[in-house]
């Protein structure tokens, strides 16, 4: 039972790493994507490949012209979207400039947006909204609330205010420094420079977090309310002092307006007094607020120093009852103590007597013990020794079968793990093409949509269904022309052990009993995957010669060349393309490029399946 519970510990624990292992090879393989496409995408915004639309800044002082892709500014911004929807070829945005657009395009294309200058920040928070982009306004804003500092709240407080759209956040950031730091920046010029909006934000601010108002801080009102009326200009004095008395009560009653009594320290109460352009009410209020909380506390006094007469009465009581308890605890341990001494005389003598008795059986027993446990150690060391021999032979014998086991089942479960991904590239595949449900060849949807657009027949492209499979009909040119021959339309794909994947099509199809060309002008071959040059999907037409041959002792054989055959097992398969077929451009007929362009070589390559469709 021991043996098998360790052989499942050791499985599970092999199991566990190998998944892990997986695990990690698998977000590896993710990282890279995701690197390759940054780069990918990267170099497609550098290039001059594809770009299909361009963007004007007409600015006076720089202007310029940046090309882009129509389709990539519309997947990724809501503006470009509906600013795209027109068929033009141009878009003008002359309220940017070339560095703050390039940053844009940037994070449009890749993901990727420069913070090295901090001064332009609110600019391109302003930029972000402008072109819908949401999460990179999110990314911007905490950016923007981790920079700001002590040192320059006031800068992006300012900047801030002359956004189109400004942040609320970052205004409420900086007046959690102003707060903070107001009794060192009370005479600080920028303070002054605050409109009368955002000192009423300001008071709000402190009001919501209940927080009382200090003296300096109507020193400071009074202050900046007597700068602001020194830009008062070209009247008479008398006038002019008039006028800044009138605005400057104004101006101090619309904010004492939001003041509420209770945020104002009684303390400073009679300070706020030398400013004679008060709201008389609102004095008032904080009179009475103040006679309010000299009265209640006084009421909490006398409270207080009843309650402390009460205690002190009840802890006399308490102190008198303790004493009274002690006493009687006191005598309580004396009658214990004389009891435990009796109790211990007693046994003293008991312990005595016993002992004597107790000594000479105690001999007799430890000889007889002795003897017992000599005999049985000797008995219980042979046992050890047959034990574990047998153990050793058992456990050697285990050792080897479960290593033979764990390598069994490791080959069962990479092979498991293969057919498992395998099914699951199959998905989206057997789902939107149910005529390609049993191919073990086509695994891109990329592919199929290429295959849909060459052949150009939907009625025989969504009624084709797979007629031979050599993996499941066998790998005999016999076999493949009983299944294939007369059937028509054929389209034929081919897949080799190096995982080139090519094939070929013909509207007139294989005649049985037939041995010779057949001509079919429509008839093309094409490359799915060639891992050569990161080649992409491409079809190849028919320009000479015959277009197939029908021959019992090969199987597909396309062109007079031959451009492609399969021999009688469909196993080795050479091809000479070119001769019957167009070749991709820059390729010269005749040439080894030519002859290992469809599957790597001239002949050295294996067919691993071959699936062909009809209707």
């Amino acid at each position: 039972m021991d043996n098998n519970n360790n052989n499942n510990q050791i499985q599970n624990a092999n199991q566990n790493e190998n998944q892990n292992e997986n695990e990690n090879e698998m977000k590896n393989l993710e990282k890279k994507v995701t690197k390759n496409l940054i780069k990918d995408y990267s170099n497609l915004l550098n290039g001059n490949s594809f770009k299909d639309f361009s963007i004007f800044v007409e600015n006076k002082s720089n202007p310029f012209e940046i090309k882009v892709h129509k389709s990539i500014l519309s997947s990724r911004s809501p503006f470009f979207n509906e600013s795209l929807r027109q068929e033009s070829l141009s878009i003008s945005l002359n309220q940017f400039n070339k560095k703050e657009m390039e940053s844009i395009l940037s994070y449009i294309y890749y993901g990727n947006i420069s913070f090295e200058n901090q001064e332009n920040l609110l600019q391109l928070l302003e930029i972000s909204i402008y072109f819908k982009l949401n999460l990179l306004k999110e990314i911007i804003q905490k950016k923007i609330l981790n920079s700001i500092n002590y040192s320059n709240f006031f800068q992006f407080l300012f900047q801030n205010r002359n956004l189109n759209s400004n942040s609320n956040e970052i205004e409420i950031k900086c007046f959690e420094l102003i707060n903070q730091n107001f009794s060192q920046i009370k005479n600080n010029e920028n303070l002054f420079n605050l409109t009368k909006e955002e000192i009423i934000k300001f008071i709000q601010f402190k009001q919501e977090k209940k927080e009382i108002f200090q003296f300096d801080f109507f020193q400071f009102l009074n202050n900046w309310i007597e700068k602001r009326n020194q830009r008062l200009k070209g009247k008479k004095e008398k006038e002019k002092e008039k006028e800044k008395g009138i605005e400057k009560k104004r101006l101090f009653h619309s904010f004492f307006s939001l003041f509420d009594k209770d945020s104002i320290s009684k303390q400073d109460f009679d300070k706020l007094k030398q400013f004679d352009i008060f709201p008389k009410s609102f004095l008032v209020d904080i009179q009475n607020k103040v006679i309010q909380d000299n009265q209640k506390e006084i009421e909490d006094k006398e409270k207080e120093i009843e309650n402390k007469e009460k205690w002190k009465k009840e802890v006399e009581n308490k102190e008198k009852e303790i004493e009274n308890k002690n006493k009687e605890i006191e005598d309580k341990n004396k009658e214990i103590e004389d009891k435990n001494k009796e109790i211990e005389d007693k046994w003293k003598k008991e312990v005595e007597k016993n002992q004597k008795e107790n000594q000479q059986m105690k001999i007799e027993i430890e000889e007889k013990w002795k003897k017992e446990i000599e005999d049985k150690n000797k008995e219980i060391e042979d046992k050890n020794k047959e034990i574990e021999e047998k153990w050793k032979k058992e456990v050697e014998e285990k050792d080897k079968e479960n290593k033979d086991m764990k390598q069994v089942f490791d080959r069962y479960q990479e092979k498991y793990q293969k057919y498992l991904e395998f099914e699951k590239k199959l998905e989206p595949i057997k789902k939107n093409f149910p005529q390609f449900s049993e191919t073990r060849i086509i695994t891109e949807e990329e592919y199929v949509k290429k295959l849909q657009e060459w052949i150009n027949d939907n009625d025989f492209f969504s009624k084709m269904k797979k007629g031979f499979s050599a993996k499941r009909d066998g790998f005999n040119s016999q076999n493949w022309h009983k299944a294939v021959d007369g059937k028509g339309k054929t389209l034929v794909i081919i897949k080799t052990k190096q995982n080139f994947i090519f094939g070929g099509f013909t509207q007139v199809g294989f005649k049985s009993n037939y041995s010779g060309e057949i001509n079919d002008s429509s008839a093309f071959i094409f490359s799915l995957r060639n891992d050569k040059g990161d080649r992409i999907p491409e079809k190849f037409t028919y320009k000479q010669g015959r277009a197939i041959f029908s021959r019992s002792d090969v199987g597909p054989l396309f062109g007079d060349g031959y451009d492609f055959c399969l021999s009688s097992n469909l196993q080795p398969g050479y091809s000479q393309f070119g001769y019957s077929y167009n070749l991709p451009n820059g390729i010269k007929e005749g040439t080894n490029e030519a002859y290992s362009y469809l599957a790597g070589s001239y002949s050295s390559w294996v067919v691993d399946e071959v699936e062909s469709y009809f209707i």
